[in-house]
């Protein structure tokens, strides 16, 4: 018997005699995770500790997230409790995350929930993180991978030596939604299932982690909780996570407040909430705007803003605030965590604590509040010093590539690959 099952949001069914992470139900409605049992943090090592995952057996080692309480920065921004969870690689934290980012707790677990369900290998798209966390954990697990990211990002993107055969494609017309878009037709025609995206239960409750690692650290929900996004699937993993806490009754009696920012001037979801809209707004999302951010990763055209149990739910039920970080705050916010932590910290973060100076200087987060800053990716300075890493060699494609040049090119990759 397994100890979670999955329920759809918007009409409460449940799948039964199924964990697969791939299933859907009702069209715009995303699958939860139910967890059977309370809140358990004694199950393993790493991230493999929670029993709120959704896998049974795991097949490799992962190290999870670290989170400790701030003395410098706290100090800096005159706040009484903030905790970082750093994901990243700090071996002096005991921080041990490779692929330096909080990607790699998606792509455990999306690897580990497909290798239990019998699923072959998976098609990833991704802006640069997402494709050095499945191409780092493909190797460690053995279990095969295509990625495809745009080509706009391969100037920010790396991978370890030993990932470094694994299959990449690069689109050269196009940015990450095109991608998503490419890596979907993949999927169909050569037989391995699109990772999913939002609609992946397995990523959300991976990206969720983070909260659960806090909470057994801080004993209790934090009152706020501030992270950068560019789908939203990590803010909404932490919601997630947190009515599961509520549910438990052992962690606290209310959700934490949200705090999610975005690069302007690419801040499609910021200028939504502002206008307290569902929907998006077509000038918000126009493709010239990424060129004009420093964090790329961020970039998705294709956010889970309005689908149910999306980023504006997620808003909405936890009261929480979005934030506009312009570059110039993200490199300043770099170097101040940089300065006051020491640890080097990749731009997405510097947005995250750019959004906490903001809140705190609008006492949207009071001094004496306890706060949870998601580092959602940092360390590779550090790495760089102990580990060769080498630069993405892909395989440029179009956005307009035929359904025959696909089956030509998954031919040749697989049996590079294999």
């Amino acid at each position: 018997m397994s100890h979670f099952s999955i329920i759809c949001r918007k009409c409460g069914k449940e799948l039964a005699g199924t964990y697969c992470a791939f299933c859907e139900h009702c069209a715009n409605a995303l699958l939860i995770t139910r967890y059977r049992d309370a809140f358990r943090d004694d199950c393993g090592k790493g991230i493999w500790k929670f029993n709120w995952l959704p896998v049974h057996t795991p097949a490799f080692e992962q190290p999870g997230t670290v989170v400790y309480r701030s003395q410098w920065l706290a100090r800096h921004l005159d706040m009484q409790s903030l905790y970082i969870a750093f994901n990243g690689y700090w071996p002096e934290r005991g921080a041990f995350l490779e692929a330096c980012t909080f990607k790699e707790f998606e792509a455990a677990i999306v690897l580990q929930n497909a290798i239990e369900n019998g699923v072959n290998g998976l098609v990833v798209a991704s802006a640069g993180n997402t494709a050095r966390a499945f191409a780092h954990l493909s190797t460690v697990s053995g279990f095969p991978v295509i990625i495809v990211v745009p080509r706009m990002c391969l100037m920010e993107m790396w991978y370890l030596e030993s990932s470094s055969m694994v299959p990449t494609l690069a689109i050269g017309d196009g940015d990450y939604s095109d991608s998503i878009d490419v890596a979907r037709r993949i999927a169909v025609i050569s037989g391995f299932p699109f990772e999913g995206g939002v609609k992946n239960i397995a990523k959300r409750d991976g990206l969720g982690s983070t909260i659960l690692e806090a909470v057994s650290v801080m004993g209790r929900l934090p009152d706020h909780y501030v992270q950068a996004v560019g789908s939203g699937t990590g803010g909404i993993g932490v919601w997630e996570m947190s009515e599961r806490f509520l549910c438990d009754g052992r962690f606290g009696s209310a959700l934490p407040r949200l705090h999610l920012a975005q690069n302007l001037p690419f801040a499609p979801m910021v200028k939504a909430w502002e206008k307290k809209s569902r929907e998006l707004f077509e000038e918000d999302l126009r493709p010239e705007l990424i060129g004009q951010i420093s964090t790329r990763v961020l970039s998705t055209r294709y956010p889970a803003y309005t689908v149910q149990g999306g980023v504006f739910d997620a808003m909405q039920a936890t009261q929480g605030s979005m934030y506009g970080v312009t570059n110039r705050e993200v490199f300043e916010s770099m170097e101040l965590f940089s300065n006051l932590e020491g640890v080097d910290i990749v731009p997405a973060a510097g947005v995250a604590v750019g959004a906490l100076k903001q809140a705190v200087d609008k006492k949207t987060i009071g001094r004496d509040d306890s706060v949870l800053l998601n580092i959602t990716g940092g360390g590779e300075v550090m790495l760089g010093r102990e580990k060769k890493t080498y630069n993405v060699e892909p395989a440029f494609i179009s956005k307009k590539i035929t359904d025959r040049e696909i089956e030509d090119l998954v031919c040749t990759v697989l049996k590079k690959s294999s």
